[in-house]
């Protein structure tokens, strides 16, 4: 790939992977659309690591107490608020993780077609305005319990599906258990630390059992790219949540439904 190819594609994953608009919908568009050649299975590991290192330093503070407060809860028998969330991040990830263990081979061969990607973008957008629009939003993360978390992690398995959109689908299950849109990205937000962690690793044994050749510019390029714009994405979007709410998401995702109808067919 070109430079400059790099940089917009490591933009694109940088962005959507928190953005509830679905990041496979769009990393479709450009070979559909433009016949970019594939960026291959190193780039995927770049910029997985990239947005990955991004979620995690602006977190870091959380990410740190919640860490530090499971060790010492768990080896004092003991949950506080903190553990307790720590312990609920790690229930809602087990639903994805078997997910995609089970239905690997079916998600791969039989679901990554751009018709149902299409369909995925527009359905869950449909889904996350019900949620928005009919959701209490009274509940802050001091009030996730377990049963809340198990709920999120089955529609993080959802996420499986392409055009699904991770943070979408999270978001839409919070929702609907009436927290508020802040608690609902925070917390979709701190469970992408270990569903990208598995991904990166996954794509890197993959990487390495290829032995393919590594492109260190475009490795480094989209690493420090998908990190800035990841940063820049995390921050735009929790300030502007509340002012702005999840409307302009969903109408993006019926556009960019729509135009991937229009162009696959």
């Amino acid at each position: 790939m070109e430079l400059w190819q790099t940089i917009i594609l490591a933009v694109i994953q940088g962005l959507t992977e928190f953005l509830p608009i679905s990041s496979s919908a769009h990393l479709i568009l450009p070979s559909q659309l433009l016949g970019w050649p594939d960026q291959g299975l190193a780039f995927d590991v770049a910029v997985h690591v990239g947005t990955l290192a991004a979620v995690v330093w602006y977190f870091r503070h959380e990410v740190l107490r919640l860490a530090a407060a499971w060790t010492g809860d768990t080896l004092r028998g003991r949950i506080s608020e903190d553990s307790g969330l720590a312990w609920a991040i790690i229930a809602a990830t087990v639903p994805a993780g078997l997910a995609g263990i089970l239905f690997n081979d079916l998600i791969e061969n039989e679901l990554r077609s751009g018709l149902v990607i299409a369909a995925s973008t527009i359905g869950f957008g449909l889904v996350l305005w019900w949620s928005d629009a009919v959701g209490r939003q009274q509940r802050g993360l001091p009030a996730l319990r377990m049963r809340d978390a198990v709920v999120i992690g089955l529609a993080q398995a959802l996420a499986l599906i392409p055009g699904t959109s991770r943070s979408g689908i999270t978001m839409t299950a919070a929702l609907f258990l009436g927290f508020t849109r802040e608690a609902a990205a925070r917390f979709s937000f701190l469970l992408s630390i270990p569903l990208i962690t598995a991904a990166g690793l996954l794509k890197t044994l993959e990487l390495v059992e290829l032995g393919e050749a590594a492109d260190w510019n475009a490795i480094l390029t989209g690493t420090l790219v998908s990190f800035v714009s990841a940063v820049i994405c995390i921050h735009l979007f929790l300030k502007f949540l509340e002012r702005l709410g999840l409307l302009p998401y969903v109408i993006y995702r019926l556009i960019l439904g729509a135009v991937l109808i229009v162009v696959l067919w």
